[in-house]
């Protein structure tokens, strides 16, 4: 196989032509960069490249294979890491002018974790500021482009891994979801992009926006990947005080399970109203195929799901104002110049410092917080929240996985949603309730839109229960056979 045409495989695919020494490790990634001069300055997928540390580490997984030495499953698959997770000794901006010169001190838990697998991290990259956004318009740096239309949005926040991925500059890649931060971009970009339970995932080393809604996952363009990947970055950490302690599955194990008698939820509030006509096609043939391995499906209702939107916005703009308190220019970052006194120097830092959309959302958090606002916002929202649980608890005590669209519409125009914020949070609606309530949730492909544009369809799972989630995605996956390769081979 043409190591042009291999960039754009599967991890199984890399990982055979590995051991067969077909090609090397060093050889995959230097094509992959090879890739990304060729293409990253029309998509804006990079922030910054990490290409001393991905050869040297490709350079260990050649050594080890020419010893005849195991290998993990991923050691030598070029990874995207997103710029908001710590990489020691690299920049780690989230696309943010006040992070601009930052240079991490310290690895991310899940990077120490990507060292210890040998997998070379090709670059840092792009996203929404902070992980605010959801179509990668938001970036300091760069506007992120769809790599199946340059004139398209590829989804936010992580939008920079999964237009990595999609265009062949990376094999896999780690975003974060706080609502939908993994799974939109997925949806976009045509991949399988999964938010694990909160706490499955150590935060240490996430530079955080909304502390009980994030969630570090994996883009990938098929199923497995998106397991295996699970499996490299899952498990428990003390230094993370909101991590599971409980030893995680192989989360390969169950993909290939037959689906007879696994019961399918379809939620209403979603896979009705609001959606394009293909999308809703899309939805329906997908239930199609599942009932015909053997599925039951079941139509669900979520009541409170209409207020989700609501209460998300609260409590994450909430979060993100503690959170964002600690970036006033005095002990690393940016720092305005020509100030006067210290609260000058705050005051001018952020000001300067802090894009639009996040000084909306710091804005918005700090109002929710304050003296009389306090119990009618921020309370009130968290109310809510355990009634958004409850919801999701009474569904998965009748089935064993929720099926919806991952976003009512394929993406949209660069552009044509900036000046109407309202608009662009309502693209969240079918992805905020599974941070709000903590559970597992993936986007996988589903086709393709009259403009060529990827649909992706999204499944939900009751909290840690990833191994079967997973499976009901891989046994759609195996029917749909939706062609991963296509946005990046008309790119080279």
């Amino acid at each position: 196989m043409d190591i042009r045409e291999l960039i754009t495989k599967s991890s199984k695919e890399q990982r055979e032509a590995l051991l067969n020494k077909e090609v090397s490790a060093v050889e995959l990634a230097e094509a992959v960069y090879s890739q990304v001069e060729a293409v990253d300055e029309k998509i804006g997928a990079y922030n910054s490249l990490t290409k001393d540390y991905a050869i040297e580490t490709a350079k260990k997984v050649d050594e080890k294979i020419q010893k005849g030495e195991e290998i993990a499953p991923l050691a030598g698959i070029p990874l995207a890491l997103k710029d908001n997770i710590n990489l020691k000794s690299y920049p780690t901006t989230a696309s943010s002018k006040i992070l601009a010169n930052f240079v991490s001190p310290y690895d991310a838990t899940v990077t120490q974790k990507l060292k210890s697998n040998l997998i070379p991290i090709i670059g840092k990259a792009n996203m929404d500021e902070f992980a605010m956004g959801s179509s990668n318009e938001n970036s300091a740096t760069k506007i992120v482009h769809n790599p199946w239309n340059l004139n398209k949005v590829p989804g936010g926040s992580s939008g920079g891994s999964a237009a990595a991925v999609a265009a062949g500059e990376a094999t896999v890649a780690l975003g974060s979801d706080t609502g939908g931060s993994i799974r939109l971009p997925a949806s976009y970009c045509g991949l399988v992009g999964l938010k694990p339970t909160y706490g499955r995932v150590s935060r240490y080393g996430l530079i955080a926006f909304a502390s009980s809604l994030d969630q570090i996952g994996p883009i990938t363009r098929t199923v497995e990947d998106a397991a295996l990947l699970l499996n490299v970055i899952s498990g428990h950490d003390e230094k993370d005080s909101t991590s599971l302690n409980q030893v995680a599955p192989d989360f390969t194990k169950d993909l290939r399970n037959d689906l007879k008698g696994v019961k399918i939820g379809y939620v209403k509030e979603l896979c009705s109203e609001g959606l394009t006509p293909e999308v809703s096609s899309a939805i329906q043939n997908a239930l199609n195929t599942y009932k015909e391995m053997g599925a039951e499906l079941v139509e669900i209702s979520l009541p409170l799901i209409k207020y989700s939107i609501a209460v998300y916005y609260v409590v994450a703009t909430a979060e993100a104002s503690s959170n964002l308190a600690r970036f006033d220019g005095v002990k690393y970052g940016y720092r305005a110049k020509d100030v006067d006194t210290l609260y000058d120097m705050y005051v001018k830092t952020r000001a300067q410092g802090f894009g639009d959309e996040v000084k909306r959302r710091i804005m918005l958090g700090t109002y929710a917080l304050s003296s009389g606002y306090y119990d009618a916002y921020y309370k009130k929202a968290q109310q809510l929240r355990r009634l958004v649980k409850n919801d999701f608890d009474n569904a998965f005590s009748k089935v064993d996985v929720l099926l919806s669209p991952t976003c009512p519409h394929t993406a949209f125009d660069i552009g044509s949603k900036v000046e109407d914020p309202l608009s662009m949070y309502l693209t969240d609606i079918a992805t905020i309730t599974a941070n709000l309530a903590g559970i597992p949730a993936m986007n996988i492909p589903v086709g393709l839109d009259s403009t060529g544009m990827p649909i992706g369809l999204q499944l939900q799972a009751n909290c840690l229960n990833e191994t079967k989630l997973l499976n009901v995605a891989f046994k759609l996956e195996e029917a749909v056979q939706f062609n991963y390769s296509t946005p990046s081979m008309t790119l080279v």
